[in-house]
């Protein structure tokens, strides 16, 4: 799972897999400057639970009286790591934020805590590791002894990636393919239907089409949540939108791109989680035609949603802008020359849509910590979540 401040260039490579695309049979594109449109604060009320709304968790814990779990049916806690053949802890500490985590569950018993393996440089030897059936059994029996030990409910899988171009310098190779179906036929095995069992995919179409065996793995886990954000990176050397639901004719990725690729697959609709961030990715250097958007620029540290108000604030030029095919926001300021791609309320309100009119599994993000006490965007997903049921 990506963070907002990875924003170290990749190789040339990675620019051809994460780069912006062209989709010829896309409506021409309107990009509009209205502000966004704000929430009220939902009422204290459980989240829908024929919807998943799936938390990511990097935090140490201490800020956990911060979050309404009322709102979230999942939270992950983010990252374990391989050690040898195992799964482990980094430290004590991170085992103690895994405590604190599954003790939710006293005060909000419909709360499922899972762990994750890996995330954005967190899987240096898996190519290797997973390339061995002895080793994927030992894996999963590991995996299943700590959940076991934590009462924790089940395993994410975060491999960024098997098969294709990751991390730089991590080893990737033909045969993950295979042994990921593998490592998750083993984990099954082992986890049983008393745990849940995830993963979490890249949202751009070579991952999609080469990373993993979709017909194989599908029926053994419970969803696949799709990381349909950072489309455009750390490694684009132009901006766009890094967590557009639609595609436009500039840039084919996009949450609906990944979205139909699965469902033409045959993957059941209730097992697809789709992605957003509550965090922007941000680019400088950026010139002011069609208002920074498609732009050349030079990626920099990004910012979370709690901190937008800093970070674009107006009196340094910052305009609010919506692109009405994509169906996403983005700042730009012509005085600063710097342009910024994000979810908002208004984005989520269309994805909370669009999951419904699809009927898929759910919506998840990265990550809880970014979001803002008040009226955040927990909140609307939440808010939005309630609406659309009463329709």
């Amino acid at each position: 799972m990506k963070s907002v401040f990875r924003c170290a260039a990749l190789a040339a490579l990675v620019l051809l897999l994460f780069g912006c695309s062209t989709a010829s049979t896309t409506p021409t594109q309107t990009i509009s400057a209205t502000q966004p449109g704000s929430t009220n604060q939902p009422a204290n009320t459980p989240a829908d639970r024929s919807v998943k709304v799936i938390a990511y968790y990097m935090g140490d814990g201490s800020d956990l009286g911060r979050y309404n779990f009322n709102q979230l049916t999942h939270i992950i806690y983010s990252f374990l790591h391989l050690q040898g053949n195992q799964l482990g802890f980094d430290s004590t500490k991170d085992q103690q934020t895994m405590r604190k985590l599954v003790a939710l569950k006293q005060q909000y018993p419909h709360l499922k805590v899972l762990l994750s393996l890996g995330g954005w440089g967190g899987c240096e030897t898996c190519s290797d590791i997973f390339n061995s059936a002895a080793n994927r059994k030992a894996f999963a029996h590991s995996t299943l002894k700590i959940i076991q030990d934590y009462n924790a409910d089940g395993i994410d899988l975060d491999w960024e990636y098997p098969t294709i171009e990751g991390f730089p310098g991590h080893k990737f190779a033909a045969h993950d393919r295979d042994n990921f179906s593998e490592l998750v036929r083993e984990l099954r095995k082992a986890l049983g239907n008393q745990y849940e069992l995830s993963f979490a995919a890249g949202g751009f179409d070579h991952y999609l089409a080469t990373a993993v065996d979709w017909k194989t793995i599908m029926p053994l886990l419970d969803n696949v949540n799709l990381m349909t954000y950072d489309i455009v990176n750390g490694g684009t050397p132009h901006t766009g939108h890094h967590t557009a639901l639609y595609s436009t004719p500039q840039q084919k990725d996009s949450t609906d791109n990944a979205v139909q690729h699965l469902l033409r697959l045959g993957v059941a609709p209730e097992k697809i989680v789709i992605g957003t961030a509550f965090y922007a990715r941000v680019w400088k250097e950026v010139a002011p035609g069609n208002k920074g958007l498609y732009q050349p620029g030079v990626h920099i540290d990004g910012a979370s949603f709690k901190e937008f108000p800093t970070h674009f604030p107006t009196n340094k030029g910052f305009t609010y802008h919506w692109d009405d095919i994509a169906k996403a926001p983005f700042y730009y300021s012509a005085q600063q020359k710097v342009f910024a791609t994000f979810d908002d309320e208004r984005s989520l309100g269309e994805k909370v849509k669009y999951l419904r009119a699809h009927k898929l599994g759910g919506i998840m993000f990265w990550q809880l910590p970014h979001d803002t006490d008040n009226k955040g965007l927990l909140d609307s997903i939440h808010q939005n979540l309630t609406n659309s049921k009463k329709h």
